[in-house]
């Protein structure tokens, strides 16, 4: 029996799946206190159902405000041994199982360092979908692709078909 259209008067200028959790993702990184670089990420399962999402910060339990936010200094009063990145704070803030998160994908608006490569891969995450590959010639970036390649992790950055304003 074949189905007939009774008038096609649906919105044709709607968000894609892949626009509305990369949307998600940099929606939740407007959370971020730190000054210089907000990420978010946004945990998909494979029937497109949101298992969590994260935004680089401090741990849970200090104040924002206790924390140096600078990116240049001695290392103990620049922000990198502090913050938790976004992708690590999506995988901790998943209140499932870890086989929920197998075959998952995960949104980022900035392409995972080799630390958040290494939880991804641990977490069963098989797919990065990203939007920005500034930091491509680090070492930390070399080694998460290196690290997704032979663990089977798919990585592919995103073009937004729509302009997506988060005010």
């Amino acid at each position: 029996m074949e189905t007939k259209l009774v008038n096609d008067c649906s919105r044709k200028d709607y968000l894609s799946w892949e626009e509305y959790f990369m949307a998600i993702a940099i929606l939740t990184a407007k959370r971020s206190k730190d000054p210089n670089t907000q990420v978010g990420a946004c945990i998909v399962s494979s029937d497109n159902r949101i298992l969590s999402i994260g935004y680089n910060g401090t741990p849970n339990g200090y104040s924002d405000s206790n924390f140096p936010w600078q990116r240049e200094g001695e290392p103990l009063d620049t922000k990198y041994l502090y913050v938790c990145h976004a992708e690590l704070n999506a995988i901790l803030n998943f209140r499932g199982g870890k086989r929920e998160l197998e075959g998952s994908r995960i949104y980022v608006d900035l392409f995972p360092c080799n630390e958040c490569a290494k939880a991804i891969i641990q977490s069963g995450i098989k797919e990065v979908v990203y939007l920005r590959d500034k930091y491509s010639d680090t070492d930390g970036v070399k080694a998460s692709k290196k690290m997704f390649d032979v663990c089977g992790v798919k990585y592919r950055q995103m073009q937004l078909d729509h302009k997506i304003e988060i005010n």
